[in-house]
């Protein structure tokens, strides 16, 4: 797996990137031999062609993508690995300016041709290398690039060997890196330091459920990133379908994308004091799964009525958003695999996320386009408070009727923490299922770049 750039050397190839409109300016610059090549061939500049040019020899000479037209570059994410991932082993170097929007962030799509998950099977992924242009953000693109990394391998992970136990091994690794403080409260001790419905959601498991905390930065603003670390989900009592049940080794996605964000922060050097939480926890079966009808008790004293124990993320994610508005943060971001409903109203692509603050959600769509991580708005929509009010406790945890599913949810979380306008959710995937270029089949990154640009222009104003 190779997700950093090439050393130039001799062998490397120019690369001309070519859109049509560009095509007879580009060739022209080319020997007759390789124009010749490249009409030959079909070149027209064409989105995702790729052709390498041959000299009077039958040696390879330069290579040429084509970028197609502006409609076309808005079907896919990353249009430079479109047409990169059809070039052959070897290392390139850009001969000519690269004529897109957010550049850095197509770099990154072609560094991200790179990965492989090979923890479990050798497998050769010796496509083509970039050395990096003399204009690139090195550094920001690498880090990008380990950081999403990190996200899939997590989530890639089978739970057999990415239990809780195994993620805080994980966050404590990425702690270390960065010199980050860490502690973790597991086992009874939740119930001792106050953390009753990540205890209760886990304490099915073999694997005790667990708090991972990290602290980094002593200067700036203030935030707290919580992910949900559901390291596989049965379902519970209420236990999902075969079926409904097979992907849910990435349940703590929320969890991978913000260790992943987390990576990012630290790495900028950015001044933030920053807070990771990560309730860690499998919801299995045994003697005492928590029940449908039962009533637990939450750190912030809320009450919640358990209507349906496969909507247990909230619940683990409700007690360190609790413990996380303690402090007052200037900022609070969650991220979570939570509900079904949002992939059936924006699918696999898209993560939606909902922002307290009108200000936070036009400057996350700003920045997701930049940074070419797409990101949807939804609403906290007020007059559906009531569908998460049951009648004998303060909360319900699945409203019934089936409307609405992803904004109950966010509803319920916002509930727990102190200022709903410093608050920011998102509802992710965390998978890719089809393989595409520049984003891998599998677990997935999403939100993590538009964040770190947005908390850049949020901190700015």
């Amino acid at each position: 797996m190779t997700v950093s750039f090439a050393k130039r050397d001799q062998s490397c190839l120019p690369v001309y990137i070519v859109a049509p409109e560009s095509l007879d300016k580009i060739l022209n610059q080319l020997e007759e031999s390789s124009q010749n090549w490249a009409r030959f061939n079909g070149f027209l500049g064409n989105f995702g062609q790729a052709v390498i040019c041959p000299d009077l020899n039958g040696e390879p000479k330069c290579a040429l993508l084509g970028l197609g037209n502006a409609k076309d570059r808005t079907r896919i994410r990353f249009t430079l690995a479109s047409a990169a991932s059809k070039l052959p082993e070897g290392t390139y170097y850009l001969k000519n300016d690269l004529i897109l929007e957010n550049c850095d962030y197509e770099l990154l799509g072609w560094l991200m041709l790179g990965y492989s998950f090979d923890k479990y099977r050798k497998q050769s992924n010796a496509g083509p290398r970039l050395v990096a242009p003399d204009w690139a953000d090195v550094a920001k693109i690498e880090s990008m690039a380990k950081a999403e990394c990190l996200c899939c391998d997590l989530i890639n992970t089978p739970a057999s060997d990415m239990s809780p136990a195994d993620l805080e091994k994980s966050a404590k690794e990425l702690a270390k890196k960065f010199g980050a403080d860490f502690s973790v409260i597991k086992g009874e001790n939740l119930l001792k330091k106050n953390f009753p419905m990540i205890h209760c959601v886990g304490r099915a498991a073999q694997t005790v459920p667990r708090l991972i905390e990290l602290r980094h930065g002593s200067l700036g603003p203030k935030i707290s990133l919580v992910g949900k670390g559901v390291c596989f989900d049965t379902g519970g009592l209420n236990m999902k379908l075969g079926t409904s049940m097979g992907l849910m080794k990435k349940d703590m996605g929320g969890a991978a994308n913000i260790m992943a964000l987390a990576h990012m922060i630290m790495q900028s050097g950015l001044s933030y004091q920053l807070q990771v939480l990560i309730p860690a926890v499998e919801n299995s079966l045994s003697a005492n799964s928590f029940r449908p009808q039962d009533i637990l008790q939450s750190r912030k004293g809320l009450s919640v009525e358990i209507n349906n124990t496969d909507a247990e993320g909230r619940l683990v994610l409700a007690d360190a958003l609790a413990y996380a508005g303690e402090e007052n943060p200037d900022l609070i971001i969650s991220m979570a695999t939570l509900t079904g409903a949002a992939r059936i109203a924006v699918g696999p692509d898209l993560a939606p996320f909902y922002a307290g603050s009108d200000m936070h959600a036009q400057i996350l769509m700003s920045a997701s386009k930049t940074t070419l991580d797409p990101l949807w708005q939804m609403p906290f929509w007020d007059p559906y408070e009531a569908m998460i009010e049951p009648t004998i406790a303060d909360l319900d945890n699945a409203p019934k009727g089936g409307f609405a599913g992803s904004i109950t949810a966010a509803l319920f979380l916002r509930r727990f923490v102190p200022d709903p306008s410093r608050y920011i959710h998102f509802d992710i995937y965390g998978w890719n299922p089809t393989k595409v270029p520049g984003r891998p089949q599998g677990g997935t990154l999403q939100g993590p770049r538009a964040v770190l640009k947005a908390l850049e222009d949020i901190f700015s104003q």
